[in-house]
């Protein structure tokens, strides 16, 4: 057996969670293993200023624990600023769950995961996100009441992702204002990255607006189908990011936005539902200023579901819903133009809303 002590400089090298790039002093990051079901999650509570860390669980064949982690921390720290630039009460927190959805996802394992999500006492909300479904969260409920997103027959919202999807479309015609001086998506060639609930009603919204859709998906299955149901294309170049589009809307996993494929892009308006879309916040924005391309924060506007799930907690019904989620259109207009004024990125002046609404909120609370 080696024995050998690690040196101080090593140790510096495995810090498992502050030492992380993604680690954003959050407040709290919890482990949850059950030999029993299978479970292995994180949950991970990035800020609970303005109230309770709201997020959905995401279900995630990840390649190791590391990998997971670092979703886990970005995506937390997403729904803080997301719900705090539109607006509601609540703090940003987000699961993960280690596993094949398809395959090893089981009852007994989500109502294990949600024993782990009550005995945070409602610090933490879940809702679902990528691999989950309406009919999980109704699992989620029968062991503790700090789930959102259940289903319309159990009391719920119902499926957040149509509502996503709208608020991504209003983003979306925001950025195309700002950037063609109309909002009329008719003949714009859009490419929408990923076509899961959000990516496919996103579609549908696109085409009753004779938008010109291309599509692309890991799933052929899925791509033919859309592709029959709307009349869309399929786009077969082996580069997607060169695609000659005037919008690339990412709706999949994050950081597709990076130094691989960022100088590829033609497209000139960036408007999608997928979080975390810049790869590096900072850089990734600067070059996205330079070569004159719109992006619309992805944490603004893709807050539809969020707004869809906080009417459980709030109480309001599907009208208010739809005009809070509306008002996604003027808020990402407002931001565009503050950026333009700031000469700062649009990402940075969408987290600088953010925060300064959650550090006046931390005012207030120590009054």
């Amino acid at each position: 057996m080696n024995t050998e002590v690690l040196s101080i400089n090593e140790l510096k090298k495995v810090d498992p969670v502050f030492g992380q790039l993604s680690f954003d002093n959050h407040e709290q990051i919890v482990f949850c293993n059950d030999k029993d079901t299978g479970l292995k999650a994180i949950i991970g509570i990035h800020n609970t200023v303005l109230g309770p860390a709201l997020g959905g669980t995401r279900m995630w064949n990840y390649a190791n624990e590391w990998e997971a982690l670092n979703d886990v921390l970005r995506l937390s720290r997403g729904m803080t600023f997301k719900s705090a630039v539109t607006g509601l009460n609540l703090g940003g927190g987000k699961a993960v769950i280690i596993g094949d959805a398809k395959t090893q996802k089981t009852p007994e394992l989500m109502q294990k995961f949600g024993e782990y999500v009550h005995s945070l006492s409602g610090k933490y909300i879940t809702a679902e996100d990528v691999g989950m479904e309406t009919a999980d969260m109704d699992l989620v409920r029968e062991v503790t009441p700090y789930v959102t997103g259940i289903s319309e027959a159990k009391g719920g919202a119902g499926n957040p992702s149509p509502i996503t999807a709208y608020g991504v479309f209003m983003g979306m015609k925001a950025a195309v204002k700002h950037q063609f001086g109309s909002d009329n998506l008719k003949g714009k060639k859009v490419l929408v990255q990923g076509i899961g609930h959000v990516g496919e009603t996103l579609v549908k919204y696109l085409t009753e607006e004779d938008a010109q859709v291309f599509i692309t998906d890991i799933n052929e299955d899925r791509l033919l189908e859309v592709s029959r149901k709307y009349g869309v294309t399929i786009l077969t170049d082996a580069d997607i990011y060169a695609a000659d589009v005037d919008i690339y809307a990412p709706c999949a996993l994050g950081a597709t936005i990076n130094d691989a494929t960022i100088n590829k892009i033609k497209a000139t308006v960036i408007a999608g539902a997928a979080n975390n879309q810049l790869a590096e916040e900072n850089k990734h924005g600067l070059i996205l200023k330079e070569k004159g391309i719109v992006y619309a924060p992805d944490f603004l506007i893709n807050a539809g579901g969020i707004i869809n799930v906080y009417a459980e907690l709030e109480g309001y019904g599907k009208d208010e819903i739809i005009k809070k989620t509306e008002n996604i259109y003027h808020t990402t207009l407002e931001i565009l133009k503050q950026a333009d004024a700031e000469n700062s990125t649009t990402h940075q002046s969408a987290l600088r809303v953010a925060q300064n609404r959650i550090a006046q909120r931390k005012l207030e609370n120590k009054k």
